[in-house]
């Protein structure tokens, strides 16, 4: 069963999509705020989001900027703005469509039907979904090559990025400086491994609340580093 989320702070709409969708046998989920949905919007899985354009606390471009940010799932945008800078604005941001209100519920039971069979289709074609590595707040999309730290992305390099990530992808593993050189830099160890030394002082510096105090990327004196979970 696909489960929809609902983003719309106007009670008696959300709950007449609701009913409506709920009849064509979809799981509906609703928020009637901006921050709320936008937090449920990411942290849980969902098949399709309907968004409010107009929302209390953070407005449906916001949300569907950071939606379309994490995730490629069909983003239905809804307003009662009428004008072509609006839609032009929200499918620029990702969203897969945009309804003007007042809408038939049927109309949006049926955009709902097609934009789900659409990515289901893009799904079943051979189009993967990125390859995703998250810990404690860290989510490292190994597809996109890009590293988003509490929902913020942050810039690494090439080299930054290969490291962060196969630290990451062997958490626990405790590895030298010597290891870490010739894995990531290809060299044997006779190369400069002070270069390990100073590109996991730069990771620290986007990754870790506390440099002095690193939560995720451990030194073990004496050794080398490892990745704490």
């Amino acid at each position: 069963m696909s489960r929809i989320l609902i983003i719309e702070d106007e009670i008696a709409i959300a709950e007449l999509e609701k009913d409506y969708l709920e009849l064509s046998g979809f799981e509906v989920e609703i928020e009637t705020t901006g921050d709320t949905g936008e937090e449920r919007a990411i942290k849980e899985e969902f098949d399709l989001i309907i968004l409010d354009l107009m929302l209390p606390n953070v407005d449906g471009f916001e949300i569907c900027k950071k939606i379309r940010a994490v995730k490629n799932i069909p983003i239905i945008m809804v307003s009662a703005k009428k004008e072509d800078i609006d839609k032009i604005r929200g499918l620029g941001l990702g969203a897969d469509d945009y309804i003007t209100k007042p809408f038939s519920p049927s109309e949006l039971v049926a955009r709902v039907k097609a934009h789900l069979a659409r990515y289901e289709r893009l799904i079943g074609s051979g189009v993967k979904e990125n390859e995703i590595i998250e810990i404690r707040g860290i989510k490292i999309d190994k597809t996109a090559r890009r590293v988003y730290i509490n929902n913020e992305e942050k810039n690494f390099t090439t080299k930054e990025f290969d490291l962060l990530t196969f630290l990451a992808e062997n958490p626990n593993h405790v590895f030298t400086k010597e290891e870490l050189f010739q894995r990531i830099w290809d060299m044997d160890s006779i190369g400069d491994i002070a270069t390990v030394t100073v590109h996991i002082k730069k990771i620290r510096e986007k990754i870790e609340f506390n440099t002095s105090k690193p939560q995720y990327i451990e030194t073990i004196w004496g050794v080398g580093y490892r990745f704490k979970v």
